[in-house]
């Protein structure tokens, strides 16, 4: 199977994944998972944004796009759930993730240029 395919499974897989953890009531929320709540948020729309790249290639910019407004949907979603709530600041720092996991892609990317032969 070649590598990008591969990249897409885990992205949509880590979509899922992302998905279920935010809209579940916290309950069911795997305990292991309890830690700060933005580190949450940012490191998953970090890994998010990296797979994404990875998978989809350099559509910079609709990746990002697509992955904010889900982050504010999320949020909104959460708030209209009744058993999750929904928080603005959450969505910042689903961004701030945004960022660190194009800055990592784009340190892969320089990485993978700078070997002989690449």
């Amino acid at each position: 199977m070649p590598m990008h395919r591969l990249w897409r499974a885990a992205f949509w897989l880590l979509l899922a994944a992302t998905l279920w953890l935010s809209l579940v009531p916290v309950a069911q929320v795997p305990a292991g998972l309890a830690f700060w709540d933005k580190a949450q948020h940012a490191g998953g729309f970090a890994a998010l944004a990296y797979t994404g790249l990875r998978a989809h290639g350099p559509r910079l910019l609709l990746l990002a796009l697509g992955l904010a407004l889900l982050g504010a949907g999320i949020e909104v979603a959460q708030w209209l759930s009744g058993w999750r709530t929904g928080d603005w600041q959450d969505w910042l720092a689903d961004c701030v993730g945004l960022l660190a996991g194009y800055l990592a892609w784009r340190v892969w990317r320089a990485l993978r240029a700078s070997r002989p032969g690449a």
